[in-house]
């Protein structure tokens, strides 16, 4: 079989109300701020389902056999590794690029991503090393890579406004250049709801500070 250039990882949390999107929670209630996950999650797969590249889920806790992430559109994984997010997301791309030549990560809460996001980044890793979507809050809503490199997933200072400079910084540090995409915005509090989602969250509408 030709080899797939591209793999597209999507960090999932199994949604179970009550356990996602606790900050929205706080403000809007477990009921809804579980509804608005499971349209983030819908979203999420329709902009996957648009771009050329095999298709990995993490899942937080546990493979659901049932959901919505069918094969072969998606292939299933379990989130592997240390509880900290630096050591699942290094053993989710050290699994990826193991099998393909380049390897990007989003998570499932940016209603501003798009098909062309991820296409751009793609596009950028044929001459960087290295690609980044900041998010407003100082996260990242996407990290690409065409090798492994455990540094940039080593005691990151994780959902802290400091995350992606000190990603760049440690790309820097290793004499390398990165792509860096447009800043985008997640959905964490009850305000980036109101003004990103409401119903206006299809593709044009089209982030990840990866607080999976």
């Amino acid at each position: 079989m030709p080899r797939v250039d591209n793999a597209l990882l999507i960090f999932v949390r199994n949604p179970q109300k009550g356990q996602v999107k606790t900050r929205l929670a706080r403000t809007l209630g477990e009921e809804a701020a579980y509804n608005i996950y499971l349209q983030l999650l819908a979203f999420t797969r329709q902009v996957a389902l648009a771009v050329e590249a095999k298709r990995l889920v993490f899942y937080s806790h546990f493979i659901d056999p049932n959901d919505q992430w069918t094969f072969p559109d998606f292939e299933k994984h379990l989130q592997a590794g240390d509880p900290d997010l630096g050591a699942r997301m290094e053993a989710a791309f050290q699994l990826a690029l193991s099998h393909y030549d380049k390897a990007v990560i989003i998570g499932s809460d940016c209603i501003q991503l798009s098909p062309a996001i991820l296409e751009s980044a793609f596009a950028a890793l044929d001459a960087f090393p290295y690609v980044l979507g900041p998010a407003h809050d100082g996260g990242y809503y996407l990290l690409g890579m065409s090798k492994p490199t455990p540094s940039l997933f080593s005691d990151i200072p994780w959902s802290t406004p400091t995350v992606a400079a000190e990603t760049l910084s440690r790309i820097d540090s290793l004499g390398a250049s990165s792509f860096v995409l447009p800043t985008l915005s997640d959905i964490d509090e009850a305000e980036d709801w109101e003004k990103y989602g409401q119903g206006n969250w299809m593709f044009d509408a089209g982030c990840l500070m990866l607080d999976v």
